[in-house]
């Protein structure tokens, strides 16, 4: 990818960003509304979605680990690890930086 201009930097931001107001919502619209338009975007898009796809199934899963107290402990951790590499993310986008987040599946290509 080429270097990334300064809106497609604000709009791969936005993504993540909108994320604390709209887990979804808002970072699907960007995403399907700036995708064909530039390849920074869609990567940020994808990668966002990805994420929050994995962290969902990872809190489904520790959320049902609350039988066996396990989940008691697991879903703080995988709160915080949202939060943290959901800023880190997008403090790498707005610096036109490619970012994967780690321990995330990898669904959309």
């Amino acid at each position: 990818m080429d270097t990334a201009s300064s809106n497609e930097r604000t709009l791969a931001t936005a993504i993540y960003v909108t994320s604390f107001f709209s887990a979804l919502i808002g970072p699907l619209i960007i995403w399907l509304i700036k995708k064909e338009d530039s390849a920074f975007i869609d990567f940020h898009g994808k990668e966002y979605l990805n994420f929050f796809i994995s962290y969902t199934v990872y809190s489904i899963v520790a959320s049902l680990m609350m039988f066996i107290l396990i989940g008691f402990i697991l879903v703080p951790i995988i709160a915080i690890l949202y939060i943290v590499f959901t800023i880190i993310a997008a403090v790498k986008a707005y610096n036109g930086e490619i970012y994967r987040i780690p321990l995330v599946f990898r669904i959309l290509k």
